[in-house]
């Protein structure tokens, strides 16, 4: 089984820029999508074989999830479940007969951090969102989580330790969430890697200098760490400042 996660940054721009043949090519059982920018109505995408669900933000032209699946869910769930929390169309959860999987783009601390109060009441309400889940059946989440967890997830650590997704208070929330039963899957098989990320800033050649983060992850229950069998980040994929992610699993 496969499962792809790719933040577009703007769907309808990144179709302009080859999504459809990434899409058809990889062949994922799930392809999640962060940052679609869009409204209902906005797109018409026709993707054969596959079911399709969206999150939309109340304001227009702003964040936004989807996911596509071969398979129909059991179930299906926008947002929290907060108010607070689901104005912005950042979270979808589909439960299938093994796990549950989430889509997020988590919210970003903004310049100045401005969000960063908002994001420390997100991550709490969201690990526990999470963590109920994970009481029933196991998760696998995956998204933009607005954080490179250690120095080796991006280029330049020492001057960005007061930035938006390197702040010690976003990594440590990133921390906490991971000792409550959950595994980074990229570095549960590379742990050591350098110079692999997932988002490069448009400024400066960031990513012919390949300057980036990884923000964008796999994240999974404990439990399911013996079903996985590879965590890929493809950055070779372009259309987006992202690229996409992609976990390998055995069911």
């Amino acid at each position: 089984m496969k499962l792809v996660s790719w933040n577009v940054n703007g769907l309808r721009a990144c179709v302009k820029k080859g999504f459809l043949d990434y899409f058809k090519e990889v062949d994922a059982d799930l392809f999640c999508i962060q940052e679609t920018k869009l409204q209902e109505g906005q797109i018409d995408l026709e993707l054969e074989s596959y079911e399709q669900y969206w999150n939309y933000a109340v304001k227009k032209g702003y964040s936004g999830t989807a996911v596509f699946s071969k398979k129909k869910p059991l179930s299906v769930k926008y947002g929290l479940g907060i108010e607070e929390h689901d104005q912005e169309g950042r979270v979808i959860t589909l439960e299938f007969d093994e796990f549950y999987l989430v889509n997020v783009y988590t919210p970003n601390s903004q310049r100045g951090l401005a969000r960063l109060d908002y994001r420390m009441t997100w991550e709490d309400a969201f690990r526990s969102y999470l963590e109920e889940l994970d009481s029933v059946k196991p998760v696998i989440l995956c998204g933009d989580l607005n954080v490179a967890h250690k120095e080796i997830d991006l280029k330049n650590p020492k001057t960005n330790t007061k930035n938006a997704g390197f702040t010690i208070e976003e990594r440590n929330k990133m921390t906490k969430l991971l000792e409550s039963g959950f595994t980074d899957s990229f570095r549960h098989f590379y742990p050591d890697k350098t110079e692999i990320y997932t988002w490069w800033s448009y400024m400066r050649q960031a990513r012919e200098r390949n300057s980036g983060w990884r923000i964008d992850y796999f994240v999974v229950s404990d439990r399911l760490k013996d079903s996985i069998k590879d965590s890929e980040i493809h950055d070779q994929v372009m259309g987006s400042d992202h690229c996409p992610v992609a976990l390998n699993l055995s069911f």
